[in-house]
């Protein structure tokens, strides 16, 4: 369907716009921003961040115990047993972890490290059996916390 100028939409009831740039068009991507300052968080705000992060670590990574034992599991870990699409799904997971922490300001090295914790896992999760077991007992999100953590308990937050 093609309208006319002036013309209103008959689903919507909205005109076309007659060639005028929408305020959105006008500003440009400025890219994602890293360090200290980059996300909205005061110091009671990132305490509190920190805190939903260790949660979704602790249901990611140590959620359920198997009967019987003390092996403790995740949805990360249920989620590697399908095959591919699984492990990606897992992955990003952890990933999401990743992009709070850079909202939370944390130094690019210290997300390369946490990154490669997610790497790693990611990785050898994708090995059929060995890589479940693996990813039960390496847990990168509750290393991940532990090292945001311990850079919050440096810096004086």
């Amino acid at each position: 369907m093609v309208l006319a100028l002036g013309a209103r939409h008959p689903i919507c009831g909205g005109g076309f716009n007659g060639g005028q740039t929408m305020a959105f068009a006008r500003t440009a991507f400025s890219g994602f921003q890293y360090g200290s300052g980059a996300g909205p968080y005061d110091a009671a705000s990132r305490r509190a961040a920190l805190d939903r992060l260790d949660m979704l670590a602790t249901a990611f990574d140590t959620a359920f115990i198997v009967p019987g034992t003390n092996v403790r599991f995740g949805v990360e870990s249920l989620l590697r047993l399908i095959p591919g699409i699984g492990d990606v799904a897992a992955s990003a997971l952890s990933f999401y972890l990743l992009y709070e922490a850079s909202r939370l300001g944390v130094p690019r090295l210290l997300l390369a490290r946490m990154a490669v914790n997610v790497v790693l896992e990611g990785a050898v999760g994708a090995v059929p059996f060995a890589g479940d077991a693996f990813d039960i007992l390496f847990r990168a999100n509750r290393r991940n916390v532990a090292l945001l953590r311990a850079h919050f308990a440096r810096t004086g937050y």
